[in-house]
């Protein structure tokens, strides 16, 4: 095998395939990238058999072929070297590596011996834009749960059905639901581990470019060009989201979504691990009063809204609320409430594409 490359392209397409490796892996030919030489590209692949990647760099081929190379020696070498053009030899597994006067000769594995990635017959397709796509991970991924006892649930649901797409997540203590329009008529619902989203999101650039999503049996494929992710789906029953997704409600404020914040961030300086992060909420005559108090000190201070209906006392894991407050864009938020011990359920005022709601922390009237 022998081919020449630009040191800028392939070192941004080793770090781009490297997202498909994991850490966890006990197959020692994981930890590295299949590197193959064809026409007039070079093909890394990088798999943990959960996640795979597929990536493409513009390259001059003299002699076709493929070898496996370990995946942070490989990156490392080729980060370090001038930015030129990089020569590669490869005999017998050997491999020489030229750029200016610096000179590396490696030992990598045969190419016949990484496995093959899972032939995916697409049956459902349909595209999106990267920036769309990327917004719709931010907004929601983060709200999946870490508890692999609930494996569902360590992803999102996106779900398709007329004209809409539903990105969901949810952890047992909050949800996130982003909505995108799109043309396609397909109706499809599926898993996808909060992992591979993660992965990505860090390869998905801000740009309004389209993203093309395949479906089939237990996959998705996520083509961006030069770049393909496969990846498997979580199986199993996700829950039912619209049946708490309530209408009525008895209290409803508008108030500064920064303003907010803030107070909230600076109340759970003094919430407490322990005490599941607790910062209280008293609405009464559009004021809004956050409070918090440990064995350190307390914190209280007061923000203005608009408020229709109730005056309410309600508390929270500070944590929860203020990461779904955090990702929200609008100036201005919504807070709709049914009682003391009923989810808050938030949107963006004048954005009706992301709803985040919260549990309360359940807390006797007397300690308000």
């Amino acid at each position: 095998m022998k081919f020449r490359v630009e040191q800028r392209d392939l070192s941004k397409h080793i770090t781009i395939a490297q997202r498909g490796i994991s850490s966890r892996s006990t197959l020692q030919i994981l930890d590295g990238i299949l590197v193959e030489a064809k026409d007039d590209a070079i093909k890394l692949t990088a798999t943990d058999l959960e996640i795979s990647i597929e990536t493409f760099v513009e390259a001059k081929v003299e002699e076709k072929g493929k070898i496996v190379l370990n995946s942070r020696i490989f990156g490392d070498i080729v980060k370090k070297l001038p930015d030129d053009t990089i020569f590669f030899n490869v005999k017998d597994n050997h491999v020489n590596i030229k750029c200016q006067n610096a000179e590396f000769n490696i030992i990598g594995n045969s190419g016949d011996d990484y496995p093959d990635l899972p032939l995916v017959i697409e049956e459902n397709q349909f595209s999106i834009s990267k920036d769309l796509f990327k917004a719709a991970i931010r907004q929601t991924v983060f709200a999946t749960t870490q508890d692999e006892t609930r494996p569902s649930l360590t992803g999102v649901l996106l779900e398709i059905s007329g004209g809409i797409i539903n990105f969901v997540s949810l952890d047992g203590y909050r949800l996130a639901l982003r909505k995108v329009s799109t043309t396609s008529d397909i109706e499809s619902k599926i898993i996808i581990p909060g992992r591979a989203l993660n992965e990505l999101n860090k390869i998905l650039e801000d740009k309004d470019e389209e993203l093309v999503v395949s479906m089939s049996h237990g996959q998705a494929i996520f083509n961006l060009g030069e770049t393909i992710m496969f990846t498997k789906l979580l199986e199993g029953q996700f829950f039912n989201y619209k049946d708490i997704m309530r209408n009525e409600h008895k209290t409803k404020i508008v108030i500064n979504r920064r303003s907010l914040q803030s107070g909230l961030e600076r109340a759970s300086l003094l919430a407490k691990e322990e005490k599941a992060n607790l910062v209280k909420l008293s609405i009464s005559d559009g004021e809004v009063i956050i409070k918090s108090n440990s064995e350190m000190g307390d914190v209280l201070e007061s923000i203005m809204a608009h408020q229709n209906g109730d005056d309410i006392n309600i508390a929270f894991n500070s944590r929860y609320i203020i990461e779904g407050i955090r990702i929200m864009e609008s100036e201005e938020v919504e807070m709709n409430f049914i009682g003391s011990l009923n989810p808050c359920i938030i949107n963006g005022v004048g954005d009706d594409t992301y709803t985040y709601l919260v549990l309360p922390v359940r807390l006797a009237q007397d300690d308000f």
